[in-house]
């Protein structure tokens, strides 16, 4: 990425904040009107006159930078994706991908994988990746056994099983008196 779209980004970013919120004409006075905009076309709307003390109305002087327009903030252009074919038209310098919310699990991580092995960048990966769960997985599982191993180890040092089965413990100080 330019620096120059870098700058625009920014700049977006700032006019984005100081664009207001447009609501639609009296929507604050009755509930059965929504807030979404709707341009005011009474022949003698206050608010289309740009009265003072009325919202103000959308025009072309609140838009962003014609450069970026359209991007994700990250930069990229992005593409929606269903599967895996549908990654083969990627342009990796500027689009990026987004996994549409449709996709189930399985097909999803067949188009990590494959975005990963094309070198796509992805926008919305999933937060819980299957792969990464299995190693974690494995790796606590290695662990609790080796703790239950010694757990048990000093359990058969401290413990010795009755007859009656009943457990017997053996204090050292009992070995120590005799």
């Amino acid at each position: 990425m330019t620096v120059d779209k870098k700058k625009l980004l920014k700049k977006r970013k700032e006019i984005s904040a100081r664009r207001p919120k447009f609501v639609r004409q009296e929507s604050w006075r009755y509930k059965r009107v929504k807030k979404s905009w709707r341009k005011p076309k009474g022949i003698d709307n206050k608010m289309k006159e740009k009265r003072k003390g009325y919202p103000p109305m959308v025009n072309i002087g609140y838009r962003g930078p014609k450069a970026v327009r359209g991007l994700h903030p990250s930069g990229y252009q992005v593409v929606h994706v269903a599967n895996i074919y549908e990654l083969e038209a990627v342009n990796k310098e500027t689009e990026a991908v987004m996994i549409k919310h449709t996709v189930g699990s399985r097909k999803k991580q067949q188009i990590l994988d494959n975005a990963a092995d094309l070198g796509l960048k992805i926008l919305n990966p999933p937060a819980r990746i299957e792969e990464i769960g299995d190693v974690l997985e494995e790796a606590i599982l290695e662990e609790e056994y080796e703790l239950l191993e010694d757990i048990e180890d000093e359990f058969e040092e401290d413990f010795e099983l009755d007859e009656d089965l009943e457990l017997d413990e053996l204090d050292e100080s009992d070995d120590d008196s005799s």
